[in-house]
């Protein structure tokens, strides 16, 4: 399970780096003609958009597994320690309910969109619409993942590459 799980997080961050890689070449390439020529790349805009769209939804499985997304813990910190964890498993079942929600409804967004063109790259927008079932299927995997953790211990996943506690105290 060990090696799924290492496996898994360098595809998610590979996908990461690459994502925002290429919007940071094209949008830097497009600041440059447009000021050394006075011409700018017309499709830029539109696929640099479409890239953060994947690159959020890629992105919120490994925030959400290193416990980097925002969380009211008052009331689990108030509640006695069994109370606790009956709570983070409620919050953990309707995180996974809303995260087939996502899935299910991403779906019925890609092929209602199948026919849709983007207005510049004429690419069908189900593509676009693809990062939510996609995005949802990786939040679910990532928290099954730390979910005996989480629930039992309040224990997110550990990573020197990242650290929401560290970032936090910055």
């Amino acid at each position: 399970m060990q090696t799924f799980e290492n496996a898994l997080m360098r595809l998610n961050r590979g996908a990461l780096v690459l994502l925002l890689a290429a919007m940071a070449v094209i949008i830097f390439a497009n600041v440059v003609l447009r000021y050394t020529t006075s011409e700018s790349i017309e499709w830029a805009e539109e696929v640099a958009r479409y890239l953060m769209v994947w690159l959020t939804f890629l992105g919120a499985g490994p925030v959400l597994r290193y416990g980097g997304h925002i969380a009211v813990e008052n009331l689990q910190d108030a509640l006695p320690p069994r109370a606790a964890v009956a709570l983070r498993a409620l919050i953990a079942s309707m995180l996974f309910a809303f995260f087939g929600f996502m899935v299910w409804f991403g779906l019925l967004y890609v092929e209602r969109a199948q026919y849709q063109m983007t207005p510049t790259t004429q690419i069908s927008m189900s593509w676009v619409y693809a990062a939510i079932p996609v995005g949802g299927l990786l939040l679910a995997l990532h928290l099954a993942l730390v979910l005996r953790g989480y629930v039992g211990e309040r224990r997110m996943a550990a990573d020197d590459h990242f650290d929401a506690n560290a970032s936090a105290s910055l």
